[in-house]
């Protein structure tokens, strides 16, 4: 079997090191690390087996990498329609859920999911299911 380090250029090491010491999202640094352990020689099923990827994915992730560099390891976009719940709207959420629902107005002790979507609407404008809510 050929080695796959021959196509990548001497600095693609270094690119990826740099990549796994910047990036904060999780699935990124998990395609670096197994990019960058075919890179450094490693051999490609072992590689599979360490990151518990299917060759078909590791395969993706090393001709992305070949081809477009770091970008290549993002996420691109997705078909359809965008997030409703963005990661703000889903920490004030969680801020919401700590306090006693009491102090909201409830007559339960526990929070519902409608009452919680009742609550975020108030205080945001933005109008979720419960299901939404529930899944959040």
């Amino acid at each position: 079997m050929r080695p796959l380090k021959s196509h990548f250029p001497d600095h693609a090491l270094t690119t990826l090191e740099t990549l796994l010491k910047q990036t904060k999202e999780a699935r990124v640094f998990r395609r670096a690390q197994a990019v960058h352990a075919v890179v450094a020689g490693q051999h490609v099923s072992a590689v599979s087996a360490t990151f518990h990827l299917a060759n078909s994915a590791r395969r993706k992730w090393v001709q992305r990498f070949a081809n477009q560099g770091p970008q290549g390891l993002l996420d691109r976009p997705r078909p359809g329609r965008p997030r409703t719940v963005t990661c703000a709207l889903e920490q004030h959420l969680n801020h919401l859920v700590d306090p006693d629902p009491l102090q909201h107005g409830s007559l339960y002790s526990q929070w519902s999911g409608r009452e919680l979507a009742t609550a975020l609407a108030q205080q945001t404008g933005i109008q979720l299911s419960r299901e939404s809510v529930r899944c959040v």
